[in-house]
């Protein structure tokens, strides 16, 4: 439904950027607005005294339960469960809960273009936007990357687009979000710490589709027979990339061969799109080469927070590899990788709350270390290795046992990696 929020008493649950953003659009539009976290810390600390600032209710280390029954809509955060005690007190008091981007969607005129799926999201809602740019669209990159939808909402105009990278925690709590084009990538196990089965994590991704129709486009990877089973289901027109003898996809990796159907339906300039492709360097904390050093390659993958993504890292390195590993587990069998490290890892350092986990499953497999911190695995992995290696963070794991998000784990890896001096021969 669409909701009334100016005037309305709305409780934002999260004071990171999500929740910053969201208080800030409420404001703007009129509501009367509390951003609230159950947390402490310096970063929020910081949060609190810009929205302080700027005239927003805003209380850091307090019970949300305080605040439900005095609410007329509660937005949640991505990292809020369903099973939070105030969520379920909420849905007994018939308290609308939603989602920052369903908050954001209600109050922007842009056109959606929304991306999710296991693995390779950041990559494609990117490439979607610099194809969108270099076609002289006004387009916004974000959502579950970056800047949150709300900061665009604010100033999109209806000839815009806002290119979002959707995350099934989000999509958990959407009303009325409708893309024009929804993306499903893959689909994998993932976030089994959050989901009760595999089952519950298709269902959470498929409501990317929920709202669309007879005007709106689906795109899909034809090779992941889980997602080319759902054509009969969804309502909107669908369009495959990844099919067989499809000859405008030839040349074109995966990524590519779904930002040029994205492209195709926007019927947007092709030459300018390749063009795009050709100049794309990548993007932060995926694959990223940090420096060789001693004649080691250092890689920040910190963004390979499941098997997959690190199995797919692993494959393309060619050098003898030193894996780091570890972080908040999230209900992954390590153990399917076990052949991709007994092949690949010369040795491991294991980090995290997976710590021990990592280290029973694969000290068959290869030499694995443990590590207090990851300042410490680098260091050691730099001492282990000889010329000729590749040192690559790739944890496998979300990184919320140690950081705040994987960017900012990325950032301390390449950080560190930038200060060694090279060894004394």
């Amino acid at each position: 439904m669409r909701y009334k929020f100016r005037q309305a008493k709305v409780t934002v649950v999260g004071m990171a950027r999500s929740g910053l953003a969201a208080g800030r659009l409420l404001k703007h539009i009129g509501a009367e607005v509390t951003v609230i976290d159950s947390n402490d810390s310096d970063i929020l600390r910081k949060n609190q005294k810009l929205l302080l600032s700027e005239g927003i209710l805003a209380q850091i280390g307090q019970d949300e339960q305080e605040f439900v029954e005095k609410s007329d809509i509660i937005v949640i955060s991505p990292g809020v469960s369903e099973d939070t005690p105030f969520i379920r007190n909420a849905k007994q008091n018939y308290i609308p809960v939603i989602s920052e981007m369903e908050l954001a969607y209600q109050n922007c005129p842009a056109t959606v273009i929304a991306v999710t799926g296991t693995n390779g999201k950041t990559t494609v809602t990117t490439l979607i936007g610099e194809v969108l740019k270099a076609n002289a669209k006004k387009a916004f990159v974000g959502g579950n990357i970056g800047v949150p939808f709300s900061n665009f909402a604010l100033t999109a105009t209806k000839d815009d687009y806002a290119v979002l990278e959707v995350s099934s925690f989000q999509l958990e709590k959407i009303d009325e979000f409708r893309p024009f084009i929804s993306v499903i990538l893959n689909f994998t196990p993932d976030h089994l710490d959050r989901y009760k089965s595999i089952d519950d994590y298709l269902t959470a991704k498929k409501r990317i589709y929920l709202n669309q129709g007879r005007n709106d486009w689906v795109v899909l990877n034809f090779i992941d027979s889980t997602l080319k089973g759902l054509k009969d289901e969804i309502k909107a027109n669908v369009i495959f990339f990844n099919q067989p003898n499809d000859l405008s996809e030839k040349d074109l990796n995966p990524n590519q061969r779904c930002v040029f159907k994205v492209a195709s339906i926007l019927k947007l300039d092709k030459e300018k799109c390749l063009e795009v492709f050709r100049q794309f360097k990548g993007i932060a904390h995926r694959m990223e080469f940090v420096r060789s050093l001693s004649g080691v390659d250092f890689i920040n993958d910190s963004k390979a927070t499941n098997t997959d993504s690190t199995i797919w890292a692993l494959e393309r390195i060619t050098k003898p590899i030193i894996l780091i590993a570890g972080g908040k587990d999230k209900g992954f069998d390590f153990s399917l990788i076990r052949d991709r490290v007994k092949e690949k890892v010369k040795c491991m350092y294991v980090i995290g709350q997976t710590k021990e986990k990592l280290f029973n499953i694969f000290n068959k497999d290869t030499l694995v270390y443990k590590a207090d911190s990851l300042e410490q695995a680098i260091q050691s992995a730099f001492e282990k290795s000889n010329a000729g290696d590749c040192v690559i963070l790739s944890p496998m794991c979300s990184s919320f046992d140690m950081f705040r998000d994987y960017e900012q784990r990325g950032d301390i890896f390449r950080d560190f990696v930038n200060q060694l001096s090279e060894k004394q021969t």
